[in-house]
């Protein structure tokens, strides 16, 4: 077999990693921190391989750590091995547990839900006027609107806002010592349980609330959601509803920062603001690498035979700029791109439920900013501009900005 491509768990340069992913293959042999896997690199093998049912969600079919082989200190082992949840299961039973999430954000209850995102846009705007001249926008913006509407969304209140963005920062981090992997995952784990425990209590009008009550009354074919499930969803609701759209800002500001003609054409009214939303998706998926699904029998594609048993990750950083898909300028930043279906929420039945909700945040905040702050220029040089240092998430550790 090929030597495996070992990935760069600081993320320092996503682009070029993913470029070198998909030059290798359609599907390639990779290494994360020691743990040997497969990359799906290409847009139609992403396709294919996602809609596949010999790939499997549940890491009970993960042969390297039935064997032993991967250490439960592994600093990526909560995000390979979740608990078990809609991300975690297959067929009937996902079906179930994601029944209650796909209801909560379907096309006409995220619009109901645009009057309540601009109100924040447009307080956390008056905010940042009053820290300038230079702010961390993530920090003082991309990370609290997101972070605002999930909390109202699941009655997590506002004063557990920093410790929730702390916890998954460690979460999703390369960078963690044995012990910390750990004590980051029981954290969280206390933290949603605890969550859970309030809400069985004292229901409210949440979706926490929702999905505890599903099933009691016939409401979720299938039965009650148990503490554990519910909890299991609601960290990845929590996860998926504030980190995505935290860092298809952040990009997305980034990238018309470092392209004033593209930001030109869109302050102009030549193009909608929509076109910088998928743009960015495509060009900076907010997810870098998804982890993982298990091959439950020996899969050909193409040249290459995945065997059973083993791990396979998508990476986006590849699939988003495939030239097969994009054209011979997919490595181009350009919101006048003809559309063209880019997977950067995922594709098949696992397909992010809330990514409605993420283009409606992101479509509200970048021309709100933008207007506000019509100067908004970056505080640092772009070479100088940090990258999270963590295979799962794209992104910077701060974006200073001058405004």
């Amino acid at each position: 077999m090929t030597a495996p491509i070992v990935m760069d768990p600081l993320a320092r340069d996503n682009a070029a990693e993913g470029a070198l992913l998909r030059a290798a293959g359609p599907v390639v042999p990779v290494e994360l921190m020691g743990v040997r896997g497969w990359a799906v690199t290409r847009h139609a093998a992403a396709r294919d391989l996602l809609t596949d049912q010999r790939l499997a969600k549940s890491a009970e079919h993960w042969a390297a750590y039935r064997r032993g082989e991967v250490p439960k200190t592994w600093p990526l082992i909560g995000l390979a091995l979740p608990r078990r949840s809609m991300v975690t299961t297959d067929g009937a039973e996902h079906r179930r547990l994601r029944a209650l999430v796909a209801q909560a954000f379907t096309p006409r209850r995220v619009e109901l839900m645009r009057p309540a995102v601009e109100k924040i846009a447009a307080e956390l705007l008056d905010r940042l006027a009053d820290l300038g001249p230079v702010v961390d926008l993530k920090t003082a913006f991309a990370f609290p609107l997101p972070m605002t509407v999930i909390g109202s969304l699941l009655g997590v209140p506002e004063a557990d806002h920093a410790y929730v963005r702390e916890l998954y920062e460690r979460f999703f981090s390369s960078v963690k010592d044995p012990v910390q992997v750990q004590q980051t995952i029981t954290a969280l784990n206390a933290f949603v349980d605890d969550l859970v425990a309030k809400r069985r209590a004292q229901p409210g009008d949440d979706l926490a609330s929702a999905l505890l009550a599903a099933g009691t009354e016939g409401a979720l074919e299938g039965g009650a959601l148990s503490d554990e499930e519910a909890a299991a969803t609601l960290r990845v609701i929590i996860a998926a509803g504030h980190e995505t759209t935290v860092n298809l800002i952040t990009n997305a500001v980034r990238a018309l920062l470092a392209h004033p003609d593209q930001l030109a054409l869109v302050r102009s009214g030549e193009v909608e603001w929509t076109a910088v939303v998928e743009e960015s998706l495509r060009w900076t998926p907010p997810t870098s690498n998804f982890l993982f699904r298990f091959a439950t029998e020996d899969i050909a594609y193409g040249d290459t035979v995945i065997p059973e048993g083993d791990a396979v990750l998508v990476s986006y950083n590849a699939i988003g700029r495939d030239p097969a898909q994009h054209g011979v300028t997919a490595e181009i930043f350009d919101v006048t791109r003809d559309p063209a279906r880019h997977l950067s929420f995922g594709h098949g039945p696992h397909v992010c439920p809330g990514a409605q909700l993420a283009r409606l945040e992101a479509s509200i905040a970048l021309p709100a900013l933008f207007e506000r702050f019509p100067g908004l220029q970056l505080a640092v040089e772009e070479s100088e501009l940090r990258p999270t240092p963590a295979m799962v998430v794209n992104s910077l550790r701060e974006l200073p900005v001058r405004l």
